[in-house]
């Protein structure tokens, strides 16, 4: 007998300072005492953002702010077959506490709770990992000596995510650059990941690849990194990239670039149309900088990825929420 799916909001309230709230569950649930994000089941034709605020308030004696759609994953448990819409919440009024006997802790990556975590809390927990800002480096078009200087003082201030893509160099200079840039980033205790527009041996000495779209629909099985991005342009390729288990994508453009400037963007409308219940994280990317993360997160993007603007950007990188706040969200456009 088929079961069927139980719609689930789930809150990840994120601090400025990165941690991130888990709650065990109570005495007498399915899985007592495991950890995982708070939240609960949609009453009917409930939306998913009142669902959330109506549960945090039971459960935790809050008033959350804007909850930002991010990921949408099914998970069969023996008790249940679950929908779950994980929205990050970086605003909240009052102070967590519990309220149905459950056990809280703000955690990190590095610092979680004792005790086991509920399964589909542990990928998200990956997704969590994955920096707001993705760098893609531009050592061809600035030049490698002001490039590397641009990338000494993006990692001081704080960036940790870097694609190395570098077709115009040819080979002998894309080596060079590559070599560079992976002691850089190494140094910095920054994450790097290779374009597989470069030898396939580039990535094995990083973090992982990123395939290109033609590279993406090719493969029929995930590639053995630890850290595996795609580039895709339209819902049909990020499906394709979700089935294969790539672990985010990178959808545009977005907006008009220079380097292809009769291409006709997404726009945001046409983004988040086509983000919207992806079950991976997704960056937007194409004529963005690091000023259009709040709009890109609160769209329902993990965050965005540049090719130039990032390395002119002289703000932090340093902020896992997007640089979200009460002030900044407050004024945020409406997208009709």
């Amino acid at each position: 007998m088929t079961r069927g799916i139980v719609d689930v909001a789930v809150g990840v309230l994120i601090r400025g300072d990165g941690r991130f709230l888990l709650a065990s569950r109570p005495a007498g649930k399915p899985y007592a005492g495991y950890w995982e994000f708070p939240g609960g089941k949609l009453e009917a034709g409930e939306a998913v953002a009142h669902a959330l605020a109506r549960e945090l308030r039971e459960e935790l004696g809050i008033e959350i702010g804007a909850a930002h759609p991010w990921v949408v994953r099914e998970f069969e448990y023996p008790h249940a077959h679950v929908r779950l819409h994980f929205r990050r919440v970086f605003e909240w009024q009052g102070s967590p506490h519990a309220r149905e006997g459950q056990q809280l802790k703000f955690a990190a990556l590095t610092d979680l709770p004792d005790g086991p975590l509920l399964p589909a809390t542990i990928p998200v927990l990956r997704w969590l990992d994955l920096p707001p800002v993705l760098a893609i480096t531009d050592a061809a078009e600035l030049g490698t000596d002001r490039f590397y200087e641009q990338l000494d003082l993006a990692l001081a201030r704080g960036l940790r995510f870097v694609l190395f893509r570098e077709p115009k160099l040819g080979a002998a200079g894309a080596r060079a650059a590559f070599e560079r840039t992976l002691r850089r980033v190494r140094d910095a205790g920054a994450r790097l990941i290779v374009s597989s527009r470069h030898p396939g041996e580039w990535a094995a000495d990083t973090d992982g690849v990123h395939l290109t779209s033609r590279d993406l629909l090719a493969l029929r099985k995930r590639p053995d990194h630890r850290w595996v991005g795609a580039s895709v342009h339209d819902r049909e390729t990020l499906e394709h990239a979700t089935r294969l288990g790539v672990d985010f994508a990178m959808l545009g453009q977005v907006a008009t670039t220079p380097s292809h400037p009769d291409t006709i963007p997404l726009g945001w409308v046409g983004f988040a149309d086509c983000v919207a219940n992806t079950a991976i994280p997704v960056y937007g990317v194409g004529g963005l900088s690091p000023t259009d993360l709040v709009q890109a997160i609160t769209l329902g993007a993990h965050g965005i990825a540049s090719q130039r603007s990032v390395w002119t950007s002289y703000g932090s990188f340093g902020s896992a929420s997007g640089g979200i706040s009460p002030a900044s969200s407050a004024v945020l456009p409406v997208i009709e």
